[in-house]
């Protein structure tokens, strides 16, 4: 059955294959040590809801994809992209997320019963936990089979 531990360790497998995340988390993000600098790039998935939809099970997700701010030492001479990597962190982990939705879409996990349903939504973050850290919030819902059945 395509449930629970298949759909997260699809969704960890697809963010580990792109070379922009070294680490995939899920649960509570409050109880994972984001002070560990060697995780970042790091995608973190978190399960809204699931739906029970007769053949199918909708599962409402949420990947952040995320890493730190570096704020650079010298004087700032580009008020617009400022003095630290900011845009570049949020470009790099837009290209992440949009490449998790595309295979949802019509790729590979499309073609394995793992759909996306739905419009994505990307909302960008800025110093949203204890480092600074920038990226951005996907959610989306993914169908798959609802293998159990009445008999």
């Amino acid at each position: 059955m395509k449930g629970f531990y298949n759909v997260l360790e699809t969704i960890k497998e697809a963010l580990l294959s792109d070379v922009d995340v070294n680490t995939v988390t899920t649960g509570d993000i409050t109880r994972i040590d984001l002070s560990k600098q060697t995780m970042f790039p790091l995608s973190h998935i978190i399960v809204n809801n699931v739906s029970n939809e007769d053949s199918v099970l909708r599962f409402s997700l949420s990947v952040l994809s995320m890493d730190i701010v570096d704020v650079s030492k010298e004087e700032t001479v580009d008020i617009f992209r400022g003095n630290n990597n900011e845009q570049d962190i949020l470009n790099t982990q837009l290209v992440v997320l949009n490449k998790l939705v595309q295979v949802l879409r019509g790729g590979d996990l499309h073609r394995q019963l793992y759909q996306l349903d739905g419009t994505p939504n990307f909302e960008p973050f800025y110093d949203r936990f204890e480092n600074e850290m920038a990226g951005w919030a996907l959610t989306f819902d993914v169908l798959v089979p609802n293998e159990i059945g009445i008999c």
